[in-house]
Order: structure tokens, then sequence, then C-alpha cells
């Protein structure tokens, strides 16, 4: 009897994977039927980019300083044990788009949930910008270090004296998000 107890117990943690990872793969494949048109990703880097002026003091000034900004809003992650992560955005150099990308991740614990949040990355030097740009595909910790920004209540981005070449904040719809990581985070150049 505790055999097939153990044994209906495997095959449900089974299938549980199995789905899953279906549904990872899903939402962080290239060309699914998710993709967005280029008109779409703008509209919503503008909101991403208006909220985030609004909720961040300083972040206005900041952004100026900024020699290009990856906006990559609404990501998706969903997880139940693996755990995927998804989404498109622009980047933009001098206030204008100059290219697009999605931005991929999978992950592997005890997780289980779904969550969306906006992911902006700043290159503050024009050699930071130039080594993302150059290659189809990369990655953080590998390719370029992001330091992510998480600034306290009642704080601005004045108070930020840090002078990393990259920098990066993820935010949703209460604010700013501490304690994440882009580690392992892929951003591949996409044709719009």
């Amino acid at each position: 009897m505790q055999a097939r107890i153990a044994n209906s117990c495997s095959k449900i943690v089974c299938f549980a994977f199995l789905v899953s990872l279906s549904v990872a793969l899903v939402g962080i494949l290239p060309g699914n039927g998710y993709a967005k048109t280029a008109k779409e990703i703008d509209v919503s880097v503008d909101v991403a980019l208006e909220k985030f002026h609004k909720q961040v003091k300083g972040a206005e000034e900041f952004a100026r300083e900024a020699k290009g900004i990856l906006v990559l809003p609404g990501v998706i992650k969903g997880a139940f044990i693996i755990g995927g992560e998804y989404g498109e955005g622009a980047l933009r150099v001098a206030g204008g788009t100059v290219a697009y990308y999605n931005m991929a991740a999978g992950s592997f614990g005890l997780q289980i949930g779904g969550q969306s949040k906006d992911i902006i990355i700043m290159f503050m030097t024009k050699d930071a910008l130039q080594s993302f740009r150059a290659g189809q595909g990369w990655e953080a910790g590998v390719d370029g270090n992001v330091a992510l920004i998480d600034i306290g209540a009642g704080k601005g981005l004045s108070t930020y004296t840090g002078q990393d070449p990259i920098v990066g904040f993820v935010f949703d719809a209460k604010g700013l998000i501490a304690d994440l990581s882009l580690k392992g985070s892929k951003f591949t150049r996409l044709k719009k």
C-alpha cells in the first residue's frame, strides 16, 4: 500500500515538474505567440519610464547621465519548482529607440507563483553600452555585472554615490523591489 502511495506521489511530482517546465519554456522561448510589435513595446516602455520617474526621486536626472537605457516593461515570472522569466523591451539612446531586446531567465528550486515587474538597466559608460550592443546575446553576471539599486524610503537617486558602469532597477506597482538578482538573465536582440 505504501509503495502504491509513494509511486502515485512520484507520478504527481513528475507530472507537476513537466507541466511547470512546459509553461516556463513557452514563456521564455523567442518567437512565441506572445511577441509584441515594435509599437506596442515602445508604448509600454514609455509607460514604464514615466512610472519610474514618478516613483523614484531623481530618476529623470539620473537617466540623463546614462549613455543608454534598456527598458523591459511587464517582465513575467512564473514558477512551480521550475521558474521561467520573459520580457521584451527597447534600448534607448539619446531618448530614441535604437534596438529591441528580450530577456529570458530560468531557475530551479522551492518556488511557486507568478509576478510581473519592470526592469530598467542603465549603461553609464560608452564602453558598457558598446559591450552590450556588440554581440547578439548578453548575459548578466558573465558579460557584465549589473549593480541593482534599491533606494530606501524617503531617499532619492541623489544619494547614490556608486560608480558602476551598469546599474539596474527592478520595480512593480508598489515601487522598487529589493533583494533580487539579474545574474544569469540573458538578453537577446530582436528583429522588429
